[in-house]
């Protein structure tokens, strides 16, 4: 299985009177842009995804979305509060492992430190925040057998700035 982690896009910023609870913070008019970019880069990539599952905060759903949007097949974004920037990241892998059928190529949406302690999670690594990712910043996880044996290797990490020579 190949897990792709994308942290979600450029948001309102955190105590906005507007958005006083931060899991309402939508993304900016520049964030959903640099999403969109980002999915032409996936495409470009010819990158497919089986499933994508995202976290419940409306910045990463509507990353997600624009991303599912954007790339071929299209695909439902699934919402996972287990993805949620408070939840703990050995949360997923119940849900990963729960997919039927088992999916090849997951994109999981969420946040940093979350996304960033997935990965060391699932790399097995010492360090809690091994990757560090930014807004819009898309890595590649290659899993062998389930992502309960933390058997994953990193395959890349892309910044946004490159995403966007790519597209």
């Amino acid at each position: 299985m190949n897990i792709y982690l994308l942290r979600h896009g450029l948001a309102v910023e955190r105590g906005s009177a507007k958005y006083r609870d931060d899991r309402d913070r939508p993304l900016t008019a520049e964030g959903r842009a640099k999403v969109k970019r980002i999915a032409q880069a996936m495409t470009a990539m010819d990158l497919e995804f089986d499933a994508i599952l995202s976290s419940p905060f409306v910045r990463a759903r509507e990353t997600a979305e624009l991303v599912a949007a954007g790339v071929k097949p299209r695909r439902k974004v699934t919402l996972c509060d287990a993805l949620a920037a408070d939840a703990e990241p050995a949360e997923i892998v119940p849900h990963l492992t729960a997919l039927k059928p088992a999916p090849k190529e997951v994109l999981l949406v969420g946040h940093q430190p979350y996304l960033g302690n997935l990965a060391s999670l699932l790399l097995a690594s010492t360090s809690p925040d091994a990757l560090e990712f930014k807004k819009g910043g898309l890595a590649k996880l290659r899993v062998s057998g389930s992502p309960a044996a933390r058997s994953a290797s990193l395959e890349w990490l892309l910044t946004p700035r490159l995403m966007k020579l790519i597209a």
